[in-house]
């Protein structure tokens, strides 16, 4: 009888930097930092993402500068104590994991910073208790009720594009492996993409030409300073499902701009930008979209939300829907999901050694010790 090993569990490259396995961890906020440094609660959760033996694994969405953090709480990378934090915080999550390669992804808030953390109900902070000015491509608030960003200046896309570059140049200090730039969820470079949330008139506005040109910008910027043979690579929001808004077909054209540009993968995501949004929720929603990004600009894409089983996920992968398969809460909830879907598929994991003995009955064949 003739077996196939999954394609869940085959190997795979971005540029050079190789992958034991499709399995992503998603960058997930924890909004646990410390004016941007990463914390003891840090140090032990990317333990527990790393010992989950996925194939890559991201670091939260990590600010550029102090603005342009979603909460109080939000890890940033941009000055020596964050770049210190996350050096340390790694260095002691990878003594105690099998290797496995680290990204990060790299994001501003836009005018949807300054915010409590989600357990607190995610509204703004309070004038006084320690919010800070929003900065936005145009003043307008993310929803009814929320504090009017100010438009940026001249002055303020060139501080941005630079502090993505500067924060690239850390992760690189640290030794990251693969960077990612937040391009979705309504943040401060998607809500440049968006005609719902970027009404200038100028250069960075109007036309899908003039909105896409700061993303763009801040992409080039990034591929020139994050040297080769490492990953770059970008998460969209496919559409925003709303009226009006960034469609798919804007999601095509940009990835085929990011492909001229050196851009190493796309992962796609969708909605975000409006709480208008009506997003039809169910089991791989999004895969389409991932699919779809993927014919277009010939790039890797990593596919996300709601794949929760290892058999979906391995056949999303074989179908050639997405080169990668991404879990958040899905992970959150099983830390050890790599492992229970190895054994669901027959395949084989590398374990601390210090848990080779957790297998089941009948399970034992999935562990293998490193």
């Amino acid at each position: 009888m003739t077996t196939t090993k999954p394609r869940l569990f085959s190997p795979f490259k971005l540029r050079e930097l190789a992958l034991a396995s499709r399995i992503v961890v998603s960058p997930m906020c924890q909004y646990s930092a410390i004016d941007g440094r990463a914390t003891d609660w840090h140090r032990v959760h990317w333990g527990q993402l790393m010992q989950a033996s996925a194939g890559l694994v991201f670091i939260e969405a990590t600010a550029v500068t102090p603005v342009g953090r979603i909460t109080p709480g939000c890890l940033g990378l941009y000055d020596d104590g964050c770049e210190e934090a996350i050096a340390r915080g790694l260095a002691i999550a990878r003594a105690a994991a099998p290797p496995v390669p680290v990204a990060i992804q790299l994001a501003h808030a836009g005018r949807k910073g300054s915010r409590t953390p989600p357990w607190d109900g995610g509204r703004g902070v309070a004038p006084g208790d320690g919010d800070w000015e929003t900065v936005a491509p145009s003043a307008l608030a993310f929803q009814p009720g929320d504090p009017v960003p100010r438009a940026m200046t001249r002055q303020d896309l060139d501080e941005v594009r630079d502090a993505f570059v500067a924060a690239a140049r850390r992760a690189e200090r640290i030794g990251l492996d693969a960077v990612e730039l937040h391009f979705a969820h309504g943040y401060l470079l998607d809500e440049f993409l968006s005609p719902l949330a970027n009404r200038r008139e100028d250069a960075y506005g109007g036309t899908f030409e003039g909105r896409i040109r700061f993303p763009l910008e801040v992409f080039a910027a990034v591929r020139d300073a994050w040297r080769a043979p490492r990953p770059l690579g970008v998460r969209i929001s496919a559409t925003d499902w709303v009226d009006g808004g960034w469609t798919l077909e804007d999601s095509l054209a940009l990835a085929v701009r990011l492909r001229a540009l050196g851009c190493d993968f796309i992962d796609v995501s969708s909605g975000g930008v409006s709480p208008l949004q009506k997003i039809p929720l169910g089991p791989g929603y999004q895969v389409p979209l991932a699919r779809a990004v993927r014919a277009a600009s010939s790039l890797p894409t990593i596919a996300v939300g709601l794949i929760t089983d290892p058999a979906q996920a391995d056949a999303l992968i074989a179908a050639g829907d997405a080169d990668l398969v991404a879990l958040a809460r899905g992970i959150l909830w099983d830390s050890r999901w790599p492992w229970h879907a190895a054994a669901a598929l027959g395949a084989h994991v590398h374990v601390p050694r210090q848990y080779t003995r957790a297998a089941p009955m009948g399970a034992q064949g999935v562990i293998a010790k490193r």
